[in-house]
């Protein structure tokens, strides 16, 4: 019997790599399917796929001889890269496993520590749900047993100050960079979901060797989750919003915001609510499973469509640029929506949109690079491996 629930365990994590980032369709009522491209769409998907290869290319060339890629003490940046190529439209990284695919993720695989995260010194959720993603798209199911224990480890990482087992704190529910720190966050947290999420079929598994694992508390993500958003009707902390400019967008965590804070012209102030964390905040309903019409989850989709650029990310300007398509891709893709309509009645084909800025801020040798170096932009590894996810992305959508 064990070994019959291994072999169908391991169907269902090679089924789940095989789909990972693509639309969840019973999440959409919106997405079109079988409709035939235009040429049009043709020639930019043909495009696409040019900067993928390019961009791949060069991040092949950038990998260090131990098989990490920019820093050995931050394995989510290797993760980066390894999904990157996991998720190459004709699969060839997989099929092939090239050696220089097989050292990547022998670095990953060193950096597994006995409590069951994937991390070196610091930042330990960050790295671990990261590598979480890389490890399950990387199509081998010798590796359930390290994402059974790196799951155990996110979930054992959720926050719960003061008294334990009620939602006193404002942090409370949520997961942020690890203990060191004194706070959640929503960047964190929704890492941390989406690394959850994909490996959702083990929670049925709760031996994980020596210790039995406990299910997310999920009333109390949701609950921190509502506490990041500028929704008064259903966060309870004093500082949030109902602003049209803010309403329904999200903040970095309860009473802070990376974007700020505004006057207003009654006279009070409001955090700012701002792009790349609000499609954070819409990825986090997702992964909860919220449905799709709760008003939570509509809020942030429509301040997310009043607020869509892909000049900036709204409210931060160059900052977090990448993480931002990044983000965007994403959630767009899950939330399963074609075309955004604004509120003049126009529409636009986000993928479109974003594919070309990202045709036109490749550099001719490959990679991408955020002139801002806020969190860590500046460095073309992470900038380049965001970026051809998001370009893989909207790849599969053309």
């Amino acid at each position: 019997m064990k070994n019959r629930c291994r072999c169908i365990n391991s169907i269902i994590f090679i089924f789940l790599s095989i789909i990972f980032l693509l639309p969840i369709i019973a999440f959409s009522s919106e997405v079109q399917v079988g409709e035939p491209s235009t040429e049009r769409d043709l020639s930019l998907k043909l495009e696409v796929r040019h900067a993928i290869e390019k961009g791949l290319k060069w991040l092949k060339e950038t990998q260090n001889p131990k098989g990490y890629w920019s820093q050995p003490e931050y394995p989510a940046l290797s993760a980066l890269a390894l999904t990157a190529f996991m998720e190459e439209p004709s699969g060839a990284f997989k099929s092939a496993q090239q050696p220089f695919i097989r050292q990547g993720y022998k670095y990953l695989m060193d950096c597994v520590k006995p409590d069951g995260g994937i991390y070196v010194k610091d930042l330990v959720n960050y790295n671990t749900a990261v590598s979480m993603v890389a490890l399950q798209v990387s199509n081998d199911p010798a590796l359930e047993s390290t994402l059974k224990k790196a799951r155990a480890f996110i979930i054992n990482q959720q926050m719960d100050f003061n008294d334990k087992g009620k939602v006193d704190s404002p942090y409370d529910g949520g997961i942020g960079y690890g203990s060191s720190y004194v706070h959640s966050d929503m960047s964190n947290t929704m890492l941390a979901l989406e690394s959850l999420y994909y490996t959702r079929y083990m929670k049925q598994e709760s031996n994980t060797g020596d210790s039995q694992v406990k299910e997310l508390n999920w009333p109390a993500v949701i609950k921190f989750i509502e506490r990041c958003q500028n929704l008064p009707e259903y966060n309870d902390q004093s500082w949030a919003s109902k602003d049209p400019q803010n309403k329904g967008g999200f903040v970095y965590f309860p009473g802070e915001s990376k974007a700020g804070e505004m006057d207003l012209p009654s006279g009070g102030k409001a955090l700012r609510s701002y792009g790349s964390i609000s499609y954070a905040g819409l990825l986090s309903y997702i992964y909860a499973e919220m449905d799709k019409n709760d008003p939570r989850v509509k809020a942030v989709f429509d301040w997310l469509r009043t607020n869509y650029t892909v000049e900036e990310n709204p409210g931060m300007g160059k900052q977090g640029l990448y993480y931002y398509y990044h983000s965007m891709a994403k959630a767009l893709s899950v939330y399963g929506v074609k075309e955004l309509v604004m509120a003049d009645g126009k529409k636009i084909d986000w993928r479109r949109d974003l594919g070309l800025k990202l045709l036109n801020l490749q550099d001719g040798s490959g990679f991408w690079v955020n002139e801002n170096g806020r969190w860590w932009e500046k460095d073309p590894n992470l900038v380049t491996a965001y970026a051809v996810i998001t370009l893989e992305i909207i790849y599969r959508g053309l």
